[in-house]
């Protein structure tokens, strides 16, 4: 055989062997454990603590939202005449607080004076009577029975008089200080129920509690919703993270601020990741083991991790991240 076909047998064998080499290493070789994750971001529904029927809304889904921004108008009529019978209510007991804290008007004052100069007229002139009666009665000139209601009529003029000065007494010093607590205790009150009813027509107007985008809007324009119903949702796209369901055999890998690059094949980048929760129990199992075979269900455990400097704007909710686990260091 010529030495050049010997060259070219031996070539080719070699060649052989390594195609086979790269197909068994191929073969032989282990998988890459991939996991995938899914984006999130926090939620937040708003509602309103009253029911009413929507009025007028000032936002769409999707559109961009500062916190603070009007969302929608609930139409409340119910709780408006509510509110001015409070007022009403208020309005009187300011009144009477007023009245009590006067006292009594300058003519009544005066009327009760003259009451009382009219009594005490009345106690000299019986004063005056008794006196005569009771010098005429000690002459003999007179019966007892004369004396005695000269007396009497003495002793009612002189009640009289002490009635009337009490009256006047009181009218000059006002209401008294416990009519006074008891007038302003009312004042209190019913500001207390105006302000109550105030904090549920501000209500009618829902704000939006974070900077985010509204992803849906569950009721329009005319419907009627109950209390606390989540008409408008927003998320904060400021607060994201990709949810990893990890079998527990897996697990021992991660720890507090384990750094990972995921691939996120909608932006066509990677993102670097760090773990900042791990879930402290196991959600469900992902493998049932076959009882004769010795083995065991491999459960799962929720593992969240964040983007790690730079806000990522393009990363969205849903969007899936995927993690080369046997990179992990």
């Amino acid at each position: 055989m010529k030495k050049s076909n010997v060259i070219g047998l031996i070539g080719a064998i070699l060649a052989v062997a390594a195609i086979v080499a790269l197909i068994s290493w191929v073969i032989i070789k282990p998988a890459p454990e991939l996991l995938q994750g899914e984006t999130d971001v926090t939620s937040y529904k708003a509602s309103s603590k009253l029911a009413g029927r929507i009025e007028k809304m000032f936002v769409k889904e999707g559109q961009k939202v500062r916190k603070g921004e009007l969302l929608y108008t609930l139409s409340i009529p119910e709780v408006e005449a509510k509110l001015r019978q409070a007022k009403a209510a208020e309005s009187a007991a300011q009144a009477q607080d007023k009245m009590a804290m006067a006292g009594a008007r300058i003519q009544q004052i005066e009327a009760a004076q003259s009451l009382w100069q009219k009594a005490e007229a009345g106690v000299a002139l019986a004063q005056k009577t008794f006196d005569r009666i009771d010098n005429l009665y000690k002459e003999g000139v007179v019966p007892a029975q004369k004396h005695d209601e000269a007396l009497a009529n003495l002793n009612a003029m002189k009640a009289t008089a002490a009635a009337a000065k009490s009256q006047y007494d009181m009218a000059v010093a006002g209401t008294r200080k416990e009519d006074k607590a008891a007038a302003a205790a009312l004042v209190a009150q019913a500001a207390g129920a105006v302000s109550e009813v105030e904090s549920y027509v501000s209500d009618a107007c829902v704000y939006s509690p974070v900077d985010g985008e509204v992803s849906t809007i569950i009721a329009e324009v005319g419907e009627l919703v109950g209390s606390g119903y989540p008409v408008v949702t927003i998320l904060d796209m400021s607060d994201k993270w990709v949810s990893f369901n990890i079998k527990e055999t897996l697990l021992p890998k991660i720890k507090m601020g384990t750094k990972m690059q995921a691939e996120v094949p909608a932006l066509a980048k990677n993102v670097e990741l760090e773990v900042y929760y791990i879930a402290p129990q196991a959600d469900f199992a992902t493998w049932s083991a076959t009882r004769t075979r010795g083995g065991f269900d491999i459960r799962t455990f929720n593992v969240k991790a964040r983007p790690v400097g730079a806000e990522e704007p393009d990363l969205r909710p849903g969007m899936s991240a995927i993690v080369n686990w046997n990179e992990l260091k």
